[in-house]
């Protein structure tokens, strides 16, 4: 059973958000269903996909002016801080943590994209930003 189901209702209608967004759906549901032998590197792996996720959200909201960009990365901080706290569990050897982790990832996952991901998306749409290049196009 997966932790976290990908639904229409994670769909933001972008692209290369949805891409990432599925692909951090994939790897939450990985670590929910590691092994012991295999949970600190899936964590790691989630960890390192989170950071360029974040990031290239941050990169986003820096070239758009998103104006509630400290919340959205507020938010980020304290959900990489928790995953990094998780990583030093696991690497004790209390591989459930890192399972608690993936659970309560997805709940966090769905608030987060039915709100500020969608706000980014919205907001990244009305001032006709590519993803795909991260570049700004003028409106005509």
């Amino acid at each position: 059973m997966a932790t976290l189901d990908w639904t229409a209702e994670l769909e933001l209608g972008d692209e290369r958000i949805d891409e990432t967004h599925r692909e951090f759906v994939d790897m939450v549901n990985a670590v929910g269903a590691a092994s012991d032998e295999q949970m600190l590197t899936m964590v790691d792996a989630l960890i390192a996909h989170t950071e360029e996720h974040f990031g290239q959200e941050q990169r986003w909201m820096a070239a758009t002016d998103f104006p509630p960009t400290h919340c959205h990365l507020d938010e980020h901080t304290g959900v990489l801080d928790a995953m990094r706290e998780t990583r030093n569990y696991v690497a004790e050897g209390k591989f459930n943590v890192g399972r608690v982790l993936a659970q309560e990832l997805g709940t966090w996952f769905r608030s987060h994209a039915a709100t500020m991901d969608t706000m980014l998306a919205q907001w990244l749409k009305s001032r006709q930003f590519d993803t795909s290049k991260e570049a700004a196009t003028e409106a005509n």
